[in-house]
C-alpha cells in the first residue's frame, strides 16, 4: 500500500467535513436539549458560538483549501460539479457567515441582557433556525457534489 499526496489531502479533507458539518449538526441537537431546560440557554449559545467560530468555520475554510488543492494534485480541472461545488460553497459562506454567525452573536447578546422569553431573542431565534436550515441543505447539495459527480 503506498499513500500518495492525492490520498492524503483526501483524507485531510474528508476529515474537515467531518469535522465542519458534524459540529454544525450539533447545534440543533444543542437547541433540542435547552428547549427542556431554558435556564441553560447562554451557557448553550455560548457552546455553539465556539464550536461555529473555533471549530466549523476554520474547518470549512481549510476545506476549500484542501478541496482546491486536490482539484489540482488530481488534475480534475474545473468540471461541472467541481463549479456546482465551489458556487454552492460561496452561497454558504454568504448564508453562514453573512447572516447566520452575525445572527447567532446577537442572539447571544439579548439572551445574555433580556433573557430567552423576550421577544428580539425569539425572533431572532427563528431567524438562526432559518439560516441554519438552509446552510444545512447547501452543505448537503455540496456533499452530493463531492460524492455523486452528477454532471462532468
Amino acid at each position: 500500500m503506498s499513500v500518495t499526496w492525492y490520498s492524503l489531502l483526501k483524507y485531510i479533507h474528508v476529515l474537515l467535513a467531518i469535522a465542519a458539518f458534524g459540529s454544525n449538526i450539533t447545534y440543533g441537537v444543542w437547541k433540542g436539549l435547552v428547549a427542556r431546560e431554558p435556564a441553560h440557554e447562554t451557557f448553550v449559545l455560548r457552546g455553539i458560538v465556539f464550536l461555529d467560530n473555533r471549530v466549523a468555520n476554520p474547518a470549512y475554510g481549510l476545506l476549500l483549501i484542501t478541496g482546491l488543492a486536490l482539484v489540482v494534485v488530481g488534475n480534475w480541472g474545473l468540471r461541472g460539479w467541481v463549479v456546482a461545488a465551489l458556487i454552492l460553497f460561496v452561497l454558504l459562506i454568504v448564508v453562514a457567515v453573512g447572516f447566520y454567525s452575525r445572527v447567532l452573536r446577537q442572539q447571544l447578546q439579548v439572551v445574555e441582557k433580556e433573557g430567552a422569553s423576550s421577544a428580539a431573542y425569539r425572533r431572532l431565534d427563528g431567524q438562526a433556525t432559518t439560516y441554519g436550515l438552509v446552510s444545512v441543505v447547501i452543505v448537503l447539495a455540496i456533499v452530493f457534489m463531492m460524492v455523486v459527480k452528477p454532471f462532468p
